[in-house]
């Protein structure tokens, strides 16, 4: 009879007792932990974060769905990477590229980038390094491509979410995406889901010194190229076209600006056998996408 000998490497068991909590939620994970086991936020995060000195901000990109959340997201990372005497981007983590490559392959196709799934942990994260000329200093920013239906069910069911509360709890700035072709139907839906948000946003924190009212809150009408005039005056626009939204701002937010920017340059629409007619890009011509994203890194660093 030939017995076996299994060594004890019970030194692997202690690895496990060392819980590493996730960045965006706080919560403990064991070290070898892909995703974060209580929000599904990428564990590569925390990884990289404990590894620096400078701990990343976080910025974020929300709106309803449908609004071009990821189309703005992978344009912008798509500029900044071709625009290194503006303000260079490097990604941090495989991960944080596929935002930008979904969303690019997309639009070179003549296709929109399919709609984000509402679970997390499908979620596209991007932890970034951003290097502006004249400072010596890069920054560390933490940005997520969050659905629009979680956003919307975080807002009207608080706590429903744990990776969108304590993400919104810690962000430095935001912004927060509304489309003009809604406004331009006449529709007030778009009008209504920001005040939404916007409210939530107050009541996330209640610190007078941390809370929302003092951090900055770009408005951007998204898909713009649809209305020009919204291009001349966005801050007119939106007191013309979404008064709850402009009294909202002008009344809890201190710092906020509006914006207008547009990805396609037009737009016609197609016939997919599966999914009837849908919207789908003629030609990329991005204008106004880099503005709301420059002035809320200058906002966290005035």
């Amino acid at each position: 009879m030939t017995r076996a000998v299994l060594p004890m490497e019970s030194y692997r068991l202690a690895q496990y007792a060392v819980q590493v909590p996730c960045y965006i939620c706080e919560q403990g994970n064991t070290f070898d932990a892909e995703l974060c086991r209580h929000c599904q936020a990428p564990m590569a995060i925390a990884h990289q974060a404990a590894s620096q000195k400078t701990k990343p901000q976080m910025v974020a990109t929300i709106g309803s769905s449908g609004v071009g959340k990821t189309v703005y997201l992978g344009m912008l990372l798509d500029m900044l990477s071709r625009m290194p005497d503006q303000m260079q981007i490097l990604a941090r983590g495989a991960f944080s590229i596929t935002l930008q490559q979904t969303a690019v392959t997309a639009l070179a196709r003549c296709e929109f980038p399919e709609k984000t799934p509402s679970e997390p942990d499908r979620w596209n994260w991007v932890h970034c390094q951003i290097r502006r000329p004249k400072e010596r200093r890069p920054v560390e920013l933490i940005m997520p491509d969050i659905a629009g239906e979680a956003i919307l069910q975080e807002v009207e069911h608080p706590h429903s979410y744990l990776a969108i509360r304590s993400f919104l709890l810690k962000c430095a700035g935001v912004m927060i995406l509304v489309d003009t072709t809604g406004l331009e139907a006449g529709s007030r839906d778009q009008d209504y889901f920001t005040m939404k948000l916007l409210t939530y946003l107050c009541e996330l924190d209640e610190n007078p010194a941390t809370a929302w009212a003092n951090r900055p809150v770009a408005l951007v009408f998204s898909k713009a190229d649809q209305c020009e005039v919204c291009f001349q005056d966005p801050a007119a626009y939106a007191k013309k076209h979404a008064s709850g939204l402009w009294q909202h701002c002008r009344e809890r937010f201190n710092i906020h600006k509006y914006f207008a920017a547009s990805v396609a340059g037009d737009t016609a629409h197609r016939v997919v056998p599966s999914l009837g007619r849908v919207r789908a890009p003629l030609r990329i011509e991005p204008r106004g996408i880099i503005e709301p994203f420059a002035w809320i890194v200058d906002q966290m660093h005035g």
